[in-house]
């Protein structure tokens, strides 16, 4: 017997929904900020998934760069209708619920022929709210389910434009935050999924079924079907969930869930868990037997079939590793893979990491609680301010950067923002070799940053013990904050105006 441990997508990788096309599943993820937009994933045995592309890949389309962190794009979803895969998306923009005369959400739609895309130019669906789903019904009518609770709107054949105003078909059991709706027939009966409580700790999954698709819907007696109940428990957060059926009938739910790291603080974030769902004789169905999300659980009955991790990136290649995101949109024309062969150039560019307008800050997910992360770099800023390097990255208001930078001369410097600005933890004058090599040491909530050139050994620069403001609760002060830390690399001139490379020739997260 195999067995698989949860989660199956680690790292931030929230709001997950999962389709099953012929032998191959695929899955979307939110993204937020994070460009390019909307990953999807593939996998052949629902365990083991890589990243093969992404919904939205061009900035004209999809414009983040002064978008809020954690606003941005929420709660993606993928359906095939026609051949053809769809995948919508809330687009949520700036401001508050304050701003009443100010839209604040907005809904896409993109597809393509094939799963990786390329994808269609978005369409807009201007509907003010969050997390919609694509449902067609027996009579080939789409539409889109869209919170609070789930209400319907219709939408056009071809999905381009709607066709109704939201009508409600079930506004949840009362809890509150009724949110993440999916529709979906089985046996005659329409089910209609919500997540409730809110997506931190408490989070969880309701469901209820109706004859008709505008209900009335009666609640499951088996409510909550997912919620972890044991407060001490290493998976916690366990909402927000799909069902999908498996070539062999089986059924299962997907769904997000957080994993505490010394304390209420999930690093990495809202993560990708995965169950098997149950059906009783009387039609309703049970998630992991109601026991709340498994630790470990018995495989699919699918051929294992293992995609390569890719932790080390020698920048050998004519394109970036799709485990690569952007802090909002990139500049490209001030990367290149190209200009010094078997090295990855960022020229720097305005903007301080601390603000919007920062770009080419380029990361990848965090999926451990301890591990390391080490790069090679070639810079010499010679102007106040250039500065490039590793960055342990989680928002504009919390991070540490530990790199070269120029201050009077240049010098090795480790700043932390706890959210509050920053400050210098270590200040070390650079070594003269050209090659600097960068690393980080990752042991829960401790991190150790170190450097070495070609002729020395790796000496310590200083540790930060209490990175607790790397994680969704780790700054109460910033309302919205959804994402999890991402670690990569970066490079801008602080300010002074400047554009210089600096040339990074690997990266290993392991």
């Amino acid at each position: 017997m195999r067995t698989y441990k949860n989660p199956v997508r680690r790292g931030f990788y929230p709001d997950p929904s999962v389709i099953c096309v012929g032998d191959d599943f695929y899955m979307v993820n939110s993204s937020f900020q994070y460009f390019p937009a909307i990953p999807v994933s593939h996998s052949k045995d629902m365990i083991h998934w890589e990243t093969i592309g992404f919904a939205v890949t061009n900035s004209e389309w999809l414009d983040l760069s002064d978008i809020p962190d954690s606003h941005g794009i929420w709660a993606p979803d993928i359906e095939y209708i026609n051949g053809r895969f769809y995948i919508t998306a809330t687009l949520r923009l700036k401001g508050d619920n304050t701003s009443k005369d100010k839209v604040l959400r907005r809904q896409l739609i993109v597809s393509s022929e094939k799963p990786e895309g390329p994808y269609s130019k978005p369409v807009w669906i201007e509907v003010d709210d969050i997390d919609p789903s694509l449902f067609v019904d027996d009579d080939g009518t789409p539409y889109m389910a869209i919170a609070p609770g789930v209400r319907l709107v219709r939408l056009s054949k071809d999905l381009s434009r709607a066709e109704s105003e939201p009508v409600v078909a079930w506004s949840g059991t009362g809890e509150r935050c009724s949110e993440g709706p999916h529709v979906f027939k089985k046996d005659g009966w329409y089910y209609a999924i919500v997540a409730e409580g809110g997506t931190g700790y408490g989070h969880g999954i309701n469901t209820a079924r109706s004859k008709s698709l505008f209900g009335p819907y009666e609640p499951s007696p088996y409510n909550p079907v997912m919620r972890q109940l044991d407060p001490a428990a290493p998976i916690q957060r366990s909402g927000h969930g799909k069902l999908v059926q498996a070539t062999d009938g089986s059924w299962w739910c997907y769904y997000l869930c957080g994993r505490p790291n010394e304390g209420k603080f999930t690093t990495c974030g809202r993560e990708t868990a995965l169950d098997r769902v149950e059906w009783t004789p009387d039609g309703w169905f049970t998630v992991n037997g109601g026991r709340g999300p498994s630790i470990q659980a018995e495989c699919p009955n699918l051929e294992e079939v293992l995609f390569d991790c890719n932790k080390l990136d020698d920048f050998d290649s004519c394109e970036l590793s799709k485990d690569w995101q952007f802090v909002r949109n990139p500049d490209i024309g001030n990367i290149s893979l190209s200009e010094r062969p078997g090295f990855l150039r960022i020229w720097t560019g305005d903007g301080k990491l601390s603000e919007r307008q920062a770009k080419n800050t380029l990361v990848r997910r965090e999926k451990e609680h301890s591990f390391s992360a080490e790069t090679a770099l070639s810079f010499s800023p010679s102007r106040n301010g250039e500065q490039a390097g590793l960055v342990c990255y989680y928002s504009t208001t919390t991070y540490i950067r530990w790199g070269v930078c120029f201050d009077g001369k240049q010098k090795l410097i480790l700043a932390v923002n706890r959210g509050e600005g920053e400050t210098i933890e270590a200040e070390i004058p650079r070594p003269e070799e050209e090659i600097i090599y960068l690393k980080v040491l990752v042991e829960k909530q401790s991190r150790t940053f170190l450097f070495r050139t070609e002729h020395t050994d790796w000496k310590k620069a200083a540790t930060v013990e209490n990175c607790t403001f790397l994680s969704d609760e780790g700054f109460p002060k910033e309302r919205k904050r959804h994402t999890g830390t991402l670690t990569g690399i970066y490079a801008n001139n602080g300010g002074c105006g400047s554009r210089i490379p600096a040339d990074f020739d690997y990266f290993n997260l392991s």
